[in-house]
């Protein structure tokens, strides 16, 4: 077919798209939601997860971060390819990966399964959510109606995370692999769905797809996840080999972006980092969505395994933080014309600091006013600065630049939400281990287990029963709370860091 031929082809297509602009930013956002809820999903099943596969801490923390850890390189690449062979393809295929990736890890039966059914959930998850919105930016022409548009997005994007939680406590009541397997019967009302709404929209002229820097960036991001989780717990290899790894990654990330500034057709445009306003609103989403994501997890434990909430329970002490953080999306819109960029976005990454000081006093009693204040305002911190962040992001780049600017926002918010239980983890672990006395009573191979996680710790007592049993979940949860509190110093201190960077190197609008 020639180019004269296929171009009203491709008009009927998009006119079609147009016509149906709202129903296909329905279809869009609920995609997106399934991808983001799904980073977060199973910070509540942790406890179930642990008692039916009994992972290692290792390997919990790459059955959580690795869905994000893959799901951040391959945006800009997925990105490329939706330009250059069809978007709604890209979207059809990325639908039936996540949903057999979702059945995978409802069926397995082993820590390493579901690692790799987690793994190839982020595959589909990369696929689906740029393509949403380029092809919202395609078929809302009305500029003020691509606006309502985008901002449906954004809130549906940062809410999601914020959500996962909720969703995960309700299903995880009936069997932990619910959280997965209910995404296969929402994919198959989207995919007939979306073969029939969503445009046609190749473009001409895509980039090339550089084999090369796609797996410089994969890699490389592994590896330094990899690398980091194993220097913390020496779980599957030796500190000095983990360095190694960690080191190497560092390596092909370092080779990567040299590899951008080179190319005519970069996958990442590396030269927006020259304008100190973007890289500041990057770090500004990267530490935000690093301090929601990281902490999320490390509280629902905490609610569970220390103050014996059910999921379900644990879930709905939780939506406090879910309220503040759409309240807290729709405010900053509010906020940011009238005090400025800097002001909107280093206050709310200085209230998520402050918010989580008073964790720092608590023990294995339970706090439920202080708690839900403490939820209020990290939630509607991290939205607000997350906002301006994004503004700040995109009014420092060129019209011209504005797709390359917005996925590397993308893929710093998936980046922040793999770091975030990355990093998190590994100090809690490093923290929590140590701290765990021997109890008279329980196996050497029991004590081990236990010290892997508080999940494990719990796994443990109750098999050994009795009051061997309950002195060891007692001992757990304090060596927790210990840990916690360390985790909490480092988020405080790296929050506040970053507010006064923010403060410090933003012009005053």
């Amino acid at each position: 077919m020639t180019v004269t031929q296929a171009a009203p082809i491709m008009k009927r297509a998009q006119r079609v798209g147009n016509d149906n602009r709202w129903a296909v930013l329905v279809l869009l956002c609920l995609s997106l939601l399934l991808i983001t809820v799904d980073a977060t999903v199973l910070h509540i099943a942790v406890p179930a997860l642990t008692a039916a596969l009994e992972p290692s801490a290792v390997q919990l923390l790459w059955i959580i971060d690795v869905y994000s850890l893959i799901v951040a390189p391959l945006l800009i690449l997925f990105g490329t390819l939706g330009d250059r062979y069809g978007r709604k393809r890209l979207v059809l295929t990325g639908f039936v990966i996540f949903g057999v990736a979702s059945a995978l890890a409802s069926a397995a039966t082993t820590p390493a399964m579901l690692i790799a059914a987690r793994a190839l959930l982020g595959v589909g998850g990369a696929m689906i959510m740029p393509a949403t919105l380029s092809i919202i930016r395609q078929v809302f022409t009305d500029r003020r109606e691509r606006a309502v548009a985008l901002g449906v997005w954004s809130a549906v994007a940062a809410g999601g995370a914020a959500v996962g939680p909720l969703v995960g406590g309700v299903l995880v009541g009936w069997w932990w692999g619910a959280v997965f397997l209910i995404n296969v019967p929402i994919l198959l009302v989207l995919l007939p769905a979306a073969t029939r709404l969503l445009p046609e929209s190749r473009e001409r002229g895509g980039r090339r797809w550089d084999a090369l820097s796609a797996a410089l960036s994969v890699f490389g991001i592994l590896a330094l996840a990899f690398g980091l989780k194993e220097a913390g717990s020496g779980g599957l290899m030796p500190f000095g080999t983990a360095l190694l790894v960690f080191s190497a990654g560092v390596a092909l990330l370092v080779w990567f972006v040299r590899r951008q500034s080179r190319l005519a057709a970069p996958l990442l445009d590396v030269g927006l980092f020259r304008r100190r306003e973007f890289t500041t609103g990057v770090a500004g989403v990267l530490l935000g969505v690093f301090a929601l994501v990281g902490l999320q997890l490390m509280l629902a434990q905490y609610l569970q395994l220390v103050l014996g909430d059910s999921p379900l329970q644990a879930a709905v002490r939780m939506l406090p933080l879910v309220v503040s953080a759409i309240s807290g999306g729709l405010a900053a819109a509010h906020i940011l014309p009238r005090i400025g960029m800097r002001a909107t976005m280093s206050g709310g990454l200085a209230l998520v600091a402050l918010s989580l000081t008073p964790t720092l006093t608590w023990g294995v009693e339970g706090h439920p006013v202080m708690l839900a204040l403490c939820f209020v305002g990290i939630g509607f911190g991290v939205q607000v600065a997350l906002l301006a962040a994004s503004d700040t992001i995109m009014s420092a780049c060129p019209e011209s630049r504005a797709g390359g600017a917005a996925a590397i926002e993308e893929t710093a918010y998936e980046l922040g939400a793999g770091l975030g239980v990355a990093v998190l983890g590994t100090v809690t672990t490093l923290a929590y281990s140590p701290a765990l006395p021997a109890v008279p009573g329980v196996p050497e191979g029991g004590m081990d287990q236990a010290r892997q996680s508080l999940a494990g710790a719990a796994h443990v007592a109750d098999q050994v029963g009795g009051d061997a049993g309950r002195e060891l979940l007692g001992a757990a949860r304090w060596a927790f709370v210990n840990a916690l509190h360390t985790t909490v110093v480092v988020s405080v201190v790296l929050l506040s860091l970053t507010a006064l960077a923010v403060a410090t190197l933003l012009r005053r609008d």
